[in-house]
Parts: C-alpha cells; sequence; structure tokens
C-alpha cells in the first residue's frame, strides 16, 4: 500500500501541474510576466525576451496540493518542514522575478538581499531539524559507510554553506530550455527511492510528487520554452533538494546526485578566476557551462538530454554508494 500511496501521488503531482499550467499560462502572457530583457547567455537567447517568468508556481502548486491532500494520512511532519524551507525558498525566487517583471529589468534582488535571505531561511530550517531529533551533527560518508561526529555548531554553519551553495547552484542551472527540471527528475527519483527504503513513506511524498509534477512541466518548458520557472521555481528545486538531503542525513550526498548543479558553479568559478588571473582571456568560451556547449555548436535539446543522463549516470552511482547504509 505504501509503494502505491508514492506511485499516485507521483501521478496527482503530473495532473496538477498539468492543469495549473493550464490555467496559469494565459494568466502570465495577460500579466506580461515576461522577461524583459536577457543580458546573460549567448545572443541567440535574445529571441526569448517575452516568454513568460514564474512557471515554477505550476508544480509549486502541485505540489502543495498533493501533500496537503495527503495531510491526514501523515504521521510525521518532516516532510513539511521540508516543504517550508523550499517554499521560503520559492518565496525569495518569487520576489526576484516580481522585481524583474515590475521594473522590466534582468536583475531583480541584489545579490546580498537573496544571500541574507536563503541563510536566514537555511539556519532556521536546520535549526527546527536538530530541535526535533530529525538531523543530527554526524557527517554520513558514502561507500564507506561510517558516520563522523561533528559539534553542533560546526555541523550548522557547514550545512548552511552546502545549502545555500547547491540552492544556487540549481538556480545557475536553469539557463537553457527544459534543462533544469530535467536534471532535477533523476535526482527526485533517487529521494524517493532512499526516502522508501529507509521506512521514511511521508517524507517520500515530496520527491514523488515533485517528480510527477516535472515531468506536466516539461510540456511547457521543453524546447522551444512556452514558459520559464524563473528564480521561484528554481530556488524552490533547488530548496527541495538540499531538504530532502538534510532530512535523510546524507548533505555528501549531494556531490553525486547534483553533480550537473556543482559543475555548472565550478565553471562559473574557473572562469572567474582564470578571467582575472589572465587579465580578461577565458577559460571556457561562456560560464556558466550550458552556454559553453551552445558556443561549441550544440543545440539546445542536445545539452539537455546529454545533462540528463550524466544526471541519471551519477544519481545510480550514488544509490549503490548508500547501500551499506540502507535497512536491509
Amino acid at each position: 500500500m505504501d509503494w502505491l500511496r508514492i506511485g499516485l501521488t507521483c501521478v496527482a503531482g503530473g495532473i496538477l501541474s498539468g492543469v495549473l499550467g493550464l490555467l496559469l499560462l494565459p494568466l502570465l502572457r495577460a500579466l506580461k510576466a515576461g522577461q524583459s530583457v536577457h543580458t546573460i547567455g549567448p545572443t541567440w537567447h535574445n529571441k526569448k525576451v517575452g516568454t513568460p517568468l514564474m512557471g515554477g508556481l505550476m508544480f509549486i502548486g502541485a505540489v502543495v496540493i498533493c501533500l496537503l491532500g495527503s495531510l491526514f494520512t501523515i504521521e510525521k511532519y518532516t516532510v513539511f518542514f521540508a516543504l517550508g524551507l523550499a517554499m521560503c525558498f520559492g518565496i525569495v525566487g518569487f520576489l526576484d522575478d516580481f522585481f524583474k517583471v515590475k521594473f522590466k529589468r534582468d536583475l531583480g534582488l541584489t545579490a546580498f538581499q537573496k544571500m541574507a535571505l536563503q541563510m536566514a531561511v537555511s539556519a532556521i530550517y536546520l535549526y527546527i531539524l536538530y530541535r526535533q531529533g530529525v538531523m543530527s551533527s554526524n557527517l554520513y560518508i558514502p561507500f564507506v559507510n561510517v558516520e563522523f561526529y561533528i559539534h553542533p555548531i560546526i555541523y550548522i554553519f557547514f550545512a548552511m554553506f552546502v545549502m545555500v551553495g547547491t540552492v544556487n547552484a540549481v538556480n545557475l542551472t536553469d539557463g537553457v530550455d527544459g534543462l533544469c527540471a530535467t536534471v532535477t527528475l533523476p535526482v527526485m527519483a533517487f529521494f524517493t527511492v532512499v526516502a522508501c527504503c529507509k521506512g521514511m513513506w511521508d517524507l517520500a511524498l515530496l520527491p514523488a510528487s515533485l517528480f510527477g509534477a516535472l515531468i506536466a512541466y516539461l510540456f511547457f518548458n521543453w524546447h522551444p520554452a512556452k514558459v520559464f520557472m524563473g528564480d521561484t521555481g528554481s530556488l524552490f528545486l533547488g530548496g527541495v533538494v538540499t531538504a530532502l538531503a538534510f532530512a535523510l542525513e546524507m548533505p555528501l550526498i549531494l556531490i553525486l546526485v547534483g553533480f550537473i548543479y556543482m559543475m555548472e558553479v565550478v565553471s562559473d568559478l574557473i572562469q572567474f578566476a582564470y578571467f582575472r588571473a589572465t587579465g580578461g582571456k577565458r577559460f571556457f568560451k561562456m560560464a556558466p557551462i550550458h552556454h559553453h556547449f551552445e558556443k561549441c555548436g550544440w543545440k539546445e535539446v542536445k545539452i539537455v538530454l546529454v545533462f540528463s543522463a550524466v544526471s541519471t549516470l551519477m544519481c545510480l552511482i550514488a544509490w549503490f554508494g548508500v547501500q551499506g547504509w540502507l535497512p536491509k
């Protein structure tokens, strides 16, 4: 029955996301909630100017409805703590998108404002998990299946750094039609199966519902995209990814399941460092790395398929890495 419940939640997430998309898209167009300028990315992305933002609301709404619909069957409320974290990140993204639309500019909140809000949200979530006894300060090491005790204060600062870094890495991945959602699908599948194997069936409802919702969202976001998820959606996705990693007490697994996200950030850092060190030369043709491949002549669909295949492979490797830690 538990697996059936997970499957039905996944299907419900897909149906609800699709319905919300059909209702939301005309509204966003009527409100002219589109990106007015596009200064980041290859020049041929300029044709995407005016494509509605905030499409992430469709899968966010679907997930919220699914979990609220399961409210009376949920025994452990960790799933709502995780959803709350993701929603808070989504609100930060919504504010960013709102200011972009309102003031017709490519930048919404300042970097400092976003960072401050994200750090505060992360700290509150981690404190709640720790006080509820859901999360310890032991750091699990995949593959070797050992845990190291870390002082709680040090662990929380480490966790805040990981959470904010991961959330913004997911945000960077949203630069090509369909990329962020497609890369995130195997990550949600991984967390769903791991949560189920650990007997955390209520927590598994979150990634399961999001998996279905993202599939429906891709009907609107596949190239050529009819809508963008915006920071509203990408920060929400990053929030879900980090919330699940810490709720399952396996933050280091993000190195594997979040491999594509990490490569996006690393490519940006390499580009910046190389540019400064060489007085203006570039290591990549353009950063983050998906734009480099665009400059190399790859079509958007090819980038999405290759990156999602890599993400799937890394999730499979991660699955083998946690086998010794899961209940038999």
